[in-house]
């Protein structure tokens, strides 16, 4: 189903130049994009791209405007991504598929769990004994909510998630260990994603806490009583160890670690890969690793860096003596 240019930007506004009435039939990149195709420039790099795009229309800033002007139609906006971001959700909507059953005859849900009458469960999802499902709520296909755990309203989460799984709490004694019972459960906000095979542990004893509009990537590990501020968002394979409070509006990098007990002050931005050892409390970006480098280089740097301690320490006592040497 094609849309009209025309209906895109009654929809979602923005300056038109060119045939409102030329028709859409699909969403590209400006690299492979055709006649028929929209697609959109995000960022001043990606100008080459645009001249020599055969996109029939193309979403630029005002500042492309002229640009944009030389090779064909185009819609102006302040923000191109964003544009771009509602303009997947209308496409959606406009071809979306007629629906099924709200709930799945294959999902499995106790009779003691409250699900909303506009929330959606899809095949084989397991929601056990008092757990609370949201308004408009949807849950694909595989997902697991535990025992008491409370997803709010209009989230979203994708095939495999696990919320409410045991926390990896243990007890050394003789050497052996002593499960500690995870009493506490899960609670997740309005609003949240969270991808596939992602999961999510109960509390320990408090819950484990995901604060609304939380955006979660796929192979994520939430630990045991972290709590999560709002609109934080987290890329593929990051790991948060149990009880870190990470702030509101982070962002952490894919494969990255937040050790656990850990405090991240809201606005922190860390990168991929990075190994969060410390409490930050301090906005900003932060970046812990060490860099790609051929082998043979790596291993003497990482010898070197071994023993920048003891390096440090002698540093010290030389300008100790140095400065007792010093004629007064």
């Amino acid at each position: 189903m094609a849309l009209r240019l025309g209906a895109i930007v009654e929809a979602l506004g923005g300056e038109l130049q060119g045939d409102p009435a030329l028709s859409i039939e699909r969403l590209a990149p400006l690299a492979t994009a055709q006649a028929d195709a929209l697609s959109f420039l995000s960022h001043p790099k990606y100008q080459k791209e645009l001249a020599v795009s055969k996109a029939g229309c193309v979403i630029v800033s005002p500042a492309m405007r002229a640009a944009a002007a030389g090779r064909g139609a185009f819609i102006a906006t302040p923000d191109p991504y964003l544009y771009f971001a509602r303009l997947t959700q209308l496409w959606k909507q406009s071809h979306a598929k007629p629906e099924g059953a709200r709930i799945h005859p294959s999902a499995v849900i106790d009779p003691d769990a409250q699900i909303d009458p506009t929330a959606r469960i899809g095949a084989l999802c397991v929601i056990e004994r008092g757990a609370r499902i949201g308004a408009q709520t949807v849950l694909k296909s595989r997902v697991t909510v535990s025992e008491d755990c409370i997803i709010g309203a209009r989230c979203l989460l994708h095939p495999g998630v696990v919320i409410g799984a045991d926390g990896f709490g243990l007890a050394p004694h003789q050497g052996a260990w002593v499960k500690i019972e995870q009493l506490g459960a899960v609670r997740i906000g309005d609003d949240v994603e969270i991808g596939a095979n992602t999961c999510i542990d109960r509390g320990a004893l408090e819950d484990t806490v995901i604060e609304d509009g939380v955006k979660l990537d796929n192979l994520i590990q939430i630990g045991h009583n972290v709590r999560v501020g709002k609109n934080t968002a987290m890329a593929g394979c990051v790991g948060v160890a149990g009880s870190a409070d990470i702030g509101a509006n982070c962002t952490i990098g894919g494969g990255a670690i937040v050790l656990g007990h850990l405090k991240m002050a809201d606005g922190v931005h860390i990168s991929a890969a990075t190994v969060v050892t410390r409490s930050i409390l301090k906005p900003g970006q932060y970046t812990g690793m060490f860099p790609i480098d051929d082998n043979a280089a790596w291993e003497r740097n990482a010898a070197t860096l071994k023993q920048l301690h003891a390096l440090r320490e002698r540093l010290k006592a030389l300008e100790k003596s140095a400065m007792q040497d010093k004629p007064s």
